[in-house]
């Protein structure tokens, strides 16, 4: 396999298996613990490689994943004292752990391949020398740990969908019908943690982070459905990745740090186009309704005043600038609108309602 194709293919096995936990991390509120877990597996990474000297070794991992747990752990006993917020909890414990991890590092593996900048960025580049072989086929590491990893989420959310779905958005039922709601919690995060440090070698902590919020947050700005957002989260993700390597060949920088700047990217677009929540789309929502607001104001105020003494002058194009305090150009757009509505009838300066008009300010008036 061509190195720069096995470099995008951990990289979208990453993205993949980032954006499945991460999904229900920014459903459940939560998607700043996976900033904290990915920092806080550090001493567990550190105190595992000590131990076997291989980072790989399925100890480091399990060292890790502990170490994600605990961070967990130590946080939901932080709040059960109900004396911190769950952001400030979290920002109490990983940086204590994180810089166990950094303290270790830099006190006892100075002279190892086992740096900081590693931690942070990672380096994909470098993934395609490390290489195993199984089943006859020989690929990098990256792409079996992460594969497995995938593998392992994919399985997971589907045996335990429909509890991840009830505990995430009603633990009080899921905890009435005998769900366990704290139990899936630890499972969620044990996944997160797993994930993190299969990722946390190829592409480090800040792309972790970028792709196990991101795509998710995007998603969550397209689509109601828990399945739908799954997919979306992944297909984002991966894009991100292949996007992220494109831009870090094309200027020649950190591959890691173009991938998780593209996923940001991706999200802002979202954020802006997306047909429903998107900014611009809820700006137009806002203008038709306040446009649809102007409209019915319009009619209650001709209606209060058809029929009676003062109707001539209080129906005139020239008094709804100051009975109603719109500007003249706000109120001729709006007289405009209810008339291609066939709502009203423009007569000279006096404006009447249409038999349309008047059952629509009756319904209107009757909320």
């Amino acid at each position: 396999m061509n190195p720069r194709l096995e470099i995008v293919t951990i990289a979208a096995f990453v993205a993949a298996a980032c954006a499945l936990p991460g999904t229900f991390l920014v459903l459940r509120r939560v998607a700043l613990m996976s900033d904290a877990i990915s920092h806080s597996i550090l001493p567990g990474i550190v105190i595992g490689f000590f131990l076997v000297g291989d980072r790989s070794h399925p100890l480091v991992i399990a060292g890790a994943a502990l170490s994600g747990v605990l961070a967990v752990t130590l946080t939901e006993g932080l709040l059960k004292t109900r004396r911190v917020d769950k952001d400030a909890a979290i920002g109490l414990v990983f940086p204590v752990l994180f810089s166990i991890g950094v303290i270790l590092i830099t006190r006892y593996a100075s002279g190892v391949h086992l740096d900081v900048d590693a931690v942070l960025l990672g380096e994909l580049a470098f993934a395609p020398f490390n290489r195993a072989t199984y089943f006859g086929l020989d690929l990098p590491v990256g792409i079996w740990v992460m594969g497995a990893i995938l593998l392992l989420n994919v399985i997971a959310i589907l045996l335990f969908y429909k509890e991840l779905k009830l505990a995430t958005f009603d633990p009080g039922l899921a905890a009435a019908l005998g769900f366990a709601p704290t139990l899936i919690h630890y499972g969620l995060m044990t996944l997160v943690s797993v994930t993190a440090v299969g990722a946390f070698d190829h592409v480090g902590s800040i792309l972790v982070v970028a792709l196990m919020i991101a795509p998710p947050a995007a998603a969550y700005l397209l689509t109601n459905s828990l399945s739908r957002m799954l997919v979306i989260s992944v297909v984002l993700g991966v894009l991100a990745a292949f996007g992220g390597y494109l831009v870090a060949s094309w200027i020649d920088t950190s591959i890691a740090g173009a991938m998780a700047t593209m996923s940001g990217v991706i999200f802002m677009i979202t954020l802006l186009f997306a047909p429903e929540q998107g900014l611009i789309a809820r700006k137009r929502l806002s203008r038709k309704r306040r446009e649809r607001f102007a409209v019915e104001m319009l009619l209650v105020h001709l209606s209060r005043h058809e029929n009676t003494a003062t109707e001539a002058a209080e129906n005139a194009m020239p008094h709804l600038t100051g009975e109603l305090n719109w500007s003249p150009e706000f109120a001729g757009a709006t007289v405009e609108r209810a008339g291609q509505q066939g709502l009203i009838e423009k007569h000279g300066d006096q404006l009447r309602l249409t038999p349309k008009g008047r059952a629509t300010a009756e319904r209107v008036l009757m909320r």
